[in-house]
């Protein structure tokens, strides 16, 4: 049974739909998993073993009378530590937060539970979840799978340890400017940013509430596509549609091909010609308007998050990381004007992005031009620290500033993936062509 653990969470449901797999069980599975392993603390900053075996329960009850809720009805996973759990802590990865109880769940944990998803507890994440780099002195830093004294990306970055050191069968985390798919990447799994106001934000904590968004770090594009439908309350769409015959890629040059490591280089020429080879036509694309838009990413990003931080940032700020901290305070010093003007700015841009991309099914760059940095060197060399942030959510951030969809596959080498952006609301056609992409590249 311990095999369960390394299961996609799609092949667990149809194990329990088949009756070979009883809900109680596959839970215990986990929660023995987690208690016996000795990186469980820099992984989970919660276990709720009492929820999550009540819900087991239920799940193998509903399973026996023929009533499951949707395909993955009993199957385990985690929650990155700022979706609100009634009765059970929720921190967001700082002092500022602790011993915080809400009373009720996040809207999308409300709905996992009502589609029959198992709670298996609150994974560890970057404070306040401002840093893609997954780096926390103040509570923990989790694990990177492919290097132990590698950074594990975040800031979902407990999210993305759970399900590859197999402690869930899925994590849900939340994306601002990378957080889903930068340890996805590191971390050699599948995860997807959602377009901005598709999936529930209510009760989670904020960090910016204009780019802030909800999704999935899974072991496959289809489970990707179940529970993002899990957390949306909806059905998931069909990926068998999905083909890369007659397929249109773009290369995005601007920004995004710049000051690549050597291995994220290669396994992106690599993925990207494995496409081809199965049908897809691949071009390039030149847009300059993109380097103006990252000009406008720091008054935006900081100034949404000062407004929502800034008391508690201002109480105590002995508490907080100290990269973190001057990061969030940055947001002081942005007028009123200047950051309606950069959104004015940045709605243009948004615009000649759309069309100049409307001919494309989806635009493709590496996910992360760099590999998991060192973490002892990033908690004393502030440089360091700054320069690897940067980096790593440089690609991702193009999906947030144009308001996309992105999803991020492995491109067979050792954290290293290729991202395919979509416009907004794409999520089905998107997962449908990333099945097609996933098919090729395994």
């Amino acid at each position: 049974m311990d095999d369960w653990r390394w299961w996609t969470a799609a092949k667990l449901g149809q194990g329990i739909a088949a009756g070979d797999i009883d809900p109680v069980d596959l839970t215990e599975v986990f929660l023995a998993a987690i208690d016996a392993h000795d990186l469980r603390d820099r992984i989970y900053a919660r276990v709720t073993h009492d929820r999550a075996r009540a819900e087991a329960k239920a799940a193998s009850e509903r399973a026996k009378a023929g009533l499951r809720r949707g395909p993955l009805d009993g199957v385990p996973i985690s929650w990155k530590d700022l979706f609100d759990t009634a009765g059970i802590a929720t921190e967001a990865g700082t002092a500022l937060m602790a011993g915080r109880i809400p009373q009720m769940d996040a809207e999308v944990l409300q709905n996992a539970t009502h589609a029959g998803l198992v709670c298996l507890g609150k994974t560890h994440m970057s404070e306040i979840a401002f840093s893609g780099l997954g780096v926390n002195p103040i509570t923990a830093t989790p694990p990177c799978v492919n290097d132990p004294g590698g950074a594990p990306g975040g800031s979902s970055s407990g999210a993305a340890a759970s399900v590859a050191f197999g402690l869930a069968a899925a994590g849900i985390g939340s994306d601002t400017g990378g957080s889903v798919r930068i340890p996805s990447v590191w971390n050699d799994l599948t995860g997807i940013k959602t377009t901005i106001g598709r999936v529930s934000v209510a009760g989670t904590v904020a960090l910016c509430e204009t780019f802030d968004t909800v999704g999935p770090l899974c072991r496959s594009v289809e489970d990707c596509a179940l529970v993002l439908a899990a957390l949306e309350g909806a059905a998931a769409p069909d990926l068998a549609e999905g083909s890369l015959k007659n397929a249109r890629f773009a290369v995005l040059n601007t920004v995004v091909m710049d000051d690549l490591r050597d291995q994220p280089r290669a396994a992106f020429q690599s993925a990207k010609g494995r496409f081809a080879a199965a049908g897809a036509t691949i071009d390039t694309l030149d847009f300059p308007q993109m380097t103006e838009a990252f000009s406008l990413a720091g008054p935006l990003y900081t100034a949404d998050s000062y407004s929502y931080w800034r008391e508690r940032v201002e109480a105590t700020p002995e508490k907080m990381f100290p990269q973190i901290l001057e990061r969030v305070r940055a947001g002081a010093q942005v007028n009123a004007a200047d950051y309606l003007s950069a959104w004015r700015r940045l709605k243009e841009i948004r615009a000649e992005w759309r069309a100049a991309t409307a001919g494309y099914d989806a635009i493709l760059m590496p996910t992360a031009p760099s590999l998991p940095p060192n973490v002892a060197r990033l908690e004393t060399d502030s440089g360091y620290y700054i320069t690897e942030n940067l980096l790593a959510l440089r690609n991702t951030r193009v999906g947030n500033l144009m308001g996309e969809c992105a999803i991020t596959l492995p491109a067979g080498m050792p954290s290293c993936g290729i991202m395919l952006n979509a416009g907004p609301g794409q999520e089905a056609h998107l997962l449908r062509l990333a099945q097609a992409c996933e098919d090729v590249l395994r």
